[in-house]
């Protein structure tokens, strides 16, 4: 076994989920993904496929008719050039973390260097460090009072000054796992053209583009790198049926980059997974058809969570947080409980609910806490707030009690 392999570091989050296992009494707010099941219309057809025998592979890209689908509503979200310009420029992938880890296939090679934002999920990290990369860290900033405290930052002088003509790709997860950090446009066009001058490839991972709150774009959806890139950048852009779709288990995802790269990358499809299957396929072509009837009522729902949550976790004594402007988590600390999976653990066994620690997602965020707030019943969000205050205020070691 390759030594980067036998090195990687198991996931923290799942290592807190342990603790809860074969307990039914635990509020799991733990992993990234709503506890809504995939609407009734997209399970149905993927029945349906089955059932007419769609079990035979599919084009190493992907079926033409989700690709066509996929292409018209990347110009719905990113209008001015049609579908017929998105549609050479897609692959679809088995999962969002499939497409990265491809685009990192693609693009890196030993002994590159990889420059990526964090905090930021594992697995950003994770997959340049297998391509035997050398992976600079560009941490973001925390503001440490005002009405902002808590929330997580972008230096971008710090960010620019790490990218040079020696850094082969940049990774960044913009709105952010798990901070709830986002770009704004300008910025992205601050990126994009430094790496232009510099040469280097940008791996955006914006699956979380439509759960955004800020109200402050056209579309309703974060910026994205699309909206300032021209077709022949080195950009690559990441998305994911999981998280707009309540597809989490599905595993399919889809690529958007370069044309001149879309042959190549249905070669590597090939060689890791030949196709995403097809019936899966059907029902994310239902999914993405139908979208309307799926994702506004969702991230209306998750602004109702986010909005029920955050006030009460800012009114716990000990508690600093920022509103998140995008994704589905709070990111925020407890004052007197630096060692964050151990409080995790603790908050499973001692209190019944589950979060992830903010160690799982890179040092920079050791000692906060991730909570899910992607709840079907909002009251499951109360509870858990309820019984983290108790605990709190017979926990050894807090800094407050209640």
């Amino acid at each position: 076994m390759r030594q980067v392999v036998m090195g990687l570091e198991e996931s923290r989050i799942r290592e807190v989920a342990n603790e809860g296992l074969g307990r039914d009494d635990v509020l799991k707010f733990w992993f990234g993904e709503s506890d809504e099941a995939t609407p009734e219309f997209v399970r149905e057809a993927a029945m349906a496929s089955l059932q007419a025998g769609d079990t035979f592979y599919a084009h190493n890209l992907g079926l033409v008719e989700l690709r066509q689908a996929i292409a018209v509503y990347t110009e719905t979200l990113h209008p001015g050039q049609g579908a017929t310009h998105w549609l050479p420029r897609l692959a679809v992938t088995s999962g969002g973390v499939n497409g990265l880890m491809l685009a990192s296939q693609a693009l890196v090679n030993a002994g590159d260097e990889v420059v990526v934002v964090t905090p930021a999920w594992p697995n950003l990290v994770a997959q340049p460090l297998i391509m035997g990369a050398r992976v600079v860290r560009v941490p973001l900033k925390v503001v440490q009072s005002g009405p902002r405290a808590g929330a997580w930052v972008l230096d971008m002088t710090a960010l620019l000054a790490a990218i040079t003509p020696a850094t082969r790709m940049l990774v960044l997860n913009a709105p952010n796992n798990p901070t709830g950090w986002t770009l704004d446009r300008e910025q992205q066009a601050t990126i994009l053209d430094h790496c232009r001058q510099t040469g280097t490839w940008i791996l955006a991972d914006e699956v979380y583009e439509r759960l955004y709150f800020a109200g402050d774009t056209d579309n309703g959806a974060a910026s994205s790198f699309l909206d300032v890139a021209d077709p022949d950048d080195r950009l690559i852009v990441a998305h994911s049926f999981s998280k707009s779709f309540l597809m989490t288990g599905w595993r399919l995802g889809w690529l958007v980059l370069p044309q001149e790269l879309t042959h190549a990358m249905g070669k590597l499809i090939e060689f890791n997974t030949s196709c995403a299957p097809v019936f899966i396929q059907r029902a994310a072509l239902a999914a993405i058809q139908r979208g309307d009837e799926i994702t506004p009522a969702l991230v209306a729902h998750l602004q109702i969570c986010r909005d029920t949550l955050v006030p009460l976790l800012r009114a716990t004594p000990g508690v600093t947080l920022a509103e998140p402007r995008g994704g589905m988590y709070a990111f925020f600390r407890l004052d007197g409980h630096d060692d964050c999976l151990d409080t995790a653990k603790r908050l499973v066994r001692e209190a019944g609910v589950g979060l992830a620690p903010g160690s799982a997602f890179g040092a920079e965020s050791a000692g906060w806490l991730r909570w899910c707030f992607a709840s079907r019943d909002p009251q499951r969000l109360v509870q858990g707030v309820e019984r983290l205050r108790a605990w709190l205020a017979r926990a050894p070691g807090a800094s407050t009690g209640l």
